[in-house]
């Protein structure tokens, strides 16, 4: 008997150990992988405060002085940044919340209602996720100018994100395992309607999923650069990302590095306040997402 006791804290003390070795190997490879995902963000800051000479000189892990100066050339160059940045909003947001809405308004059907060629009606959405988005360009813009909307909107950029696949298919998965059948029909019982219900009692259960997906589709919306290209001329209409190609694009003799860092970072200052807002869900929201019921 003591043989068998000494032999099971032996084991256990073999346990121990190589639970504290693979948390320990965990750390280190969450470590370095923080790091090489916080370092190239140290290096934009960095360079948006050095002159442009500098910055093509080498790098330099100092900040230098000429933030301000690189900001104020930028500001009062010939760029209308602030344009871009209000237009970039109205899309990413107006985006964001359509998608989410009415991608999980049509995960709720696929969930709730049972119908003939319910699950081919799944099966089209997630193979239409596979085909990418230069493919159907020349087809979408035609689109456009049949129904008269190539007149430099931003409507084109609203409007198709009502119809997101990707988003559909997380939706779809987070209501399979947190929404019962059960509380759907409660609610028909009790009288409520249908779009009330999917108001008042489906939307509350799925608000990290949806917040979630709001972000990712914020960022994706916001750093898109191919479909706004293709349909804003105008320079009051553009977006962040085409004015800071065409900041990049300038004469080489007039192309000032400064002036881009700065303005790179400047871009990416809203999607970091969203992230902030929304963080809180995003942990329980993809584990939440990730299990199937």
């Amino acid at each position: 008997m003591a043989q068998n006791i000494h032999i099971d804290y032996n084991v256990k003390g073999e346990n121990k150990n190589s639970i504290h070795r693979r948390r320990a190997v965990a750390y280190v490879v969450l470590s370095l992988l923080t790091f090489l995902c916080l370092f190239w963000f140290y290096v934009l800051i960095i360079n948006a405060t050095r002159s442009s000479s500098a910055i093509q000189g080498g790098f330099s892990p100092l900040p230098g002085g000429y933030l301000l100066k690189n900001w104020s050339t930028l500001v009062h160059g010939s760029l209308p940044i602030w344009n871009g940045l209000a237009n970039s909003l109205i899309i990413s947001i107006c985006s964001a919340a359509l998608c989410t809405y009415f991608s999980a308004m049509t995960a709720y059907a696929i969930h709730v209602y049972r119908f003939a060629g319910r699950k081919f009606i799944a099966t089209f959405i997630l193979a239409v996720m596979m085909i990418p988005t230069q493919v159907t360009a020349l087809g979408f813009l035609e689109l456009l100018r049949v129904i008269h909307l190539d007149k430099d909107s931003m409507l084109p950029l609203i409007i198709p994100a009502i119809a997101a696949p990707a988003t559909f298919f997380y939706m779809k998965q987070y209501l399979d395992s947190a929404l019962p059948l059960e509380i759907v029909e409660a609610a028909r019982i009790d009288g409520s309607g249908e779009l009330r219900t999917y108001n008042t009692i489906v939307m509350p259960i799925v608000k990290p999923a949806i917040a979630v997906q709001a972000i990712f589709t914020f960022v994706s919306s916001w750093n898109n650069y191919f479909t706004p290209a293709l349909i804003l001329k105008a320079d009051n209409k553009k977006t962040l990302p085409i004015l800071i190609a065409q900041l990049r694009s300038a004469d080489y003799l007039k192309f000032d590095m400064g002036q881009v860092y700065v303005m790179i970072a400047f871009s990416i200052l809203p999607v970091v306040v969203i992230y902030l807002i929304l963080s809180k869900y995003i942990v329980g929201g993809i584990a939440a997402g990730s299990v199937k019921g």
